[in-house]
């Protein structure tokens, strides 16, 4: 503790306000998190075959808030105990693995936004050649976001004193050199990801003022905006705060902000805002049910049960034949 931790207040204080909002949130995201995106993994797997309306980034998304949600227990583990036993690694492999699902939340919630958007604006270009274009598009994803967010555990000092998360001290590095880095992850993760949701809101809201035709009717176009418009609430609800926060919070860790008032309020800010970014993992399955009319029917009628049967049945009538497998289209 230096003298400026002294002057702005008890650190002993705002380590226990910290650990007590990140372990009751935690908490309260971990249950339905984890039913939710297993639950939609299982939806997906089960019923859908054809790759249209997103499908394969909503899958990529469940998998993104899936991986998060499977490594709060040794985060809430870790808050409530105030210890760290589990080792260097894994601590920063979960520190790590918290901005991974971030950004890749993000990129898929974008992705899912500009497919929609391109499915109501040119229905008849998505052919098999897109749904390649895709998948592709999921593995550049995952691995640009994976090799981006490696400067987030680079950049903290091994476990002290089995401290870990955003605990761990940061590594000495240059003000330039962290306001470029901090400058490149609020434009490239954040901001143009946000405008191209927005652009696609607008396009897609655009779209229901213009003649219906028989292969998009005005149904089907508010469909599309309402998965655009819950994609743009996730960002603004979940993503915005936290970016809002993140450069100030690096000033205060830094100690370049010079009021005492100010610090304290940004230190008390980010974590509630950290949190909130991992609140859509329980968002995400909300919308998958609300803007999917097929996921809603699986889950609202009996209907799956006696599905599985039905298949199981054919399949032995059938010498183990592939079973018949039920259509997204709406």
């Amino acid at each position: 503790m230096n003298d400026t931790n002294h002057t702005c207040g008890s650190e002993k204080d705002l380590k226990q306000y910290q650990h007590f909002i990140y372990a009751v949130i935690y908490s309260v995201i971990l249950v339905p998190g984890l039913i939710g995106n297993v639950l939609a993994l299982w939806v997906f797997h089960a019923y859908v075959k054809e790759t249209k309306k997103a499908v394969i980034f909503m899958i990529n998304l469940a998998v993104a808030d899936l991986l998060q949600v499977l490594s709060l227990p040794l985060r809430i583990y870790y808050y409530l105990n105030h210890s760290w036993p589990f080792g260097s690694f894994l601590c920063m492999f979960c520190f790590y693995l918290k901005y991974v699902n971030m950004y890749a939340s993000i990129y898929f919630l974008a992705c899912i936004s500009a497919r929609r958007c391109m499915l109501i604006i040119y229905p008849l270009r998505y052919t098999s050649s897109k749904r390649r274009l895709d998948r592709q598009l999921c593995a550049a994803g995952w691995l640009v976001v994976c090799l981006t967010c490696l400067p987030f555990p680079l950049l903290r000092q091994g476990e002290e004193n089995g401290s870990c998360f955003s605990e761990l001290p940061l590594v000495p590095v240059s003000t330039g050199l962290g306001a470029t880095l901090i400058s490149l992850a609020e434009l490239l993760g954040f901001v143009l990801p946000l405008t191209l949701v927005l652009t696609c809101s607008w396009l897609t809201a655009a779209s229901l003022r213009e003649k219906t035709s028989v292969l998009q009717d005005s149904g089907e176009k508010r469909k599309a905006l309402k998965m655009v418009l819950s994609c743009a609430v996730v960002f603004l609800v979940c993503f915005a705060p936290y970016h809002v926060t993140f450069p100030l919070d690096f000033l205060a860790k830094s100690k370049a902000v010079k009021s005492c008032a100010f610090q304290d309020f940004i230190l008390r800010c980010h974590p509630v805002t950290l949190c909130l970014a991992s609140l859509n993992s329980c968002l995400d399955p909300v919308m998958y049910y609300f803007t999917t009319d097929e996921f809603k029917r699986r889950l609202s009628r009996p209907e799956l049960p006696e599905s599985l049967q039905l298949n199981r049945r054919l399949s032995s009538a059938t010498g183990g034949d592939k079973p018949v497998q039920s259509d997204l289209r709406e």
